[in-house]
């Protein structure tokens, strides 16, 4: 954790939601004039489209059936640890981006599903924000969760997790079911292994619930809406957390612990921008006052 070179990760898997809240991030910095250097987990991957294509083949003819994504084997847990610890101390470090699809791929002028090459981040940012599936991981040869100064957690019940996966793999990447599923089957262990103990390290968990029966995510139609949800907002530490404010301030909302609030699912970005506003806040007075800025 860093005063100088702040740090925010936002985790959680594939399908989770986590691009909507990195919207949130994104709003937040350009209202309050914050200049952040934004890390998709995805160019940490350790291969290609191509490549991981080829490694799966081989690993499946090897007997092994749950090679993904997920795993320490496929990802740079490495760079990714290096890249937080070098920030916090300087504000400097190497990223690269992955390219999904073919509108990212052409300003590069490179195949989709390939990395470009890895750069130095700019001098000039205030803060580094991490989205992806590791920004909170703690294994025995790494501890990237060490560094961040908030980390996130974007958690939906599992059901919708499946269907917000499923509806975005068909939809916008034309998979079909059969190999939505496969893939969700293939990931399972470690799903468990890798990414649900992060939400453990985690200071706040937003954690959608929908209203309606997901019983059988595979036939689902549709994504449950925003006013078909609730989103359960825990905090790891509700010390200095205004309840009452986000009570007063978020219509149809309680607390359900001493440490949880609930909220409308059509109220989750207002509650994103109530909770993590006052953090962005703290983030830059004390950076403002390590640089003798203040």
């Amino acid at each position: 954790m860093s005063e100088r070179h702040p740090i925010i990760a936002i985790t959680g898997s594939s399908g989770a939601g986590t691009s909507t809240v990195t919207r949130t991030f994104s709003s937040i910095f350009r209202r309050e004039g914050v200049k952040a250097a934004i890390i998709e987990g995805d160019s940490f991957h350790r291969y290609d489209r191509k490549e991981m294509k080829l490694r799966q083949a081989q690993a499946e003819k090897e007997g092994n059936m749950n090679f993904s994504h997920f795993g320490s084997d496929n990802n740079l847990f490495g760079e990714i640890e290096n890249l937080f610890r070098d920030y916090s101390q300087t504000g400097r470090g190497q990223s690269r981006k992955y390219l999904h699809n073919d509108q990212e791929a052409a300003p590069y002028k490179q195949e989709p599903g390939t990395f470009t090459p890895w750069e130095t981040l700019p001098e000039d940012t205030d803060m580094l924000f991490y989205e992806g599936l590791h920004g909170a991981v703690v294994t025995s040869a790494h501890n990237i969760a060490q560094f961040p100064d908030l980390r996130v957690g974007v958690v939906p019940v599992i059901n919708l997790e499946w269907i917000q996966k499923l509806w975005r793999d068909k939809h916008q990447r034309g998979y079909s079911t059969e190999a939505v599923t496969d893939t969700i089957l293939r990931r399972m262990p470690d799903y468990v292994n890798y990414i649900v103990p992060q939400f453990e390290h985690t200071h706040v968990n937003f954690q959608r619930v929908p209203m309606v029966d997901t019983s059988n995510p595979f036939i689902s139609r549709d994504i449950p809406s925003a006013d078909e949800s609730m989103v359960v907002i825990r905090f790891a530490n509700p010390k200095g957390i205004d309840f009452q404010y986000l009570l007063n301030m978020i219509n149809d909302s309680w607390m359900s612990r001493a440490n949880t609030i609930v909220v409308p699912g059509g109220k989750m970005e207002i509650a994103m921008q109530l909770i993590f506003t006052p953090f962005v806040w703290r983030m830059m007075e004390r950076r403002k006052r390590a640089l003798g800025l203040a």
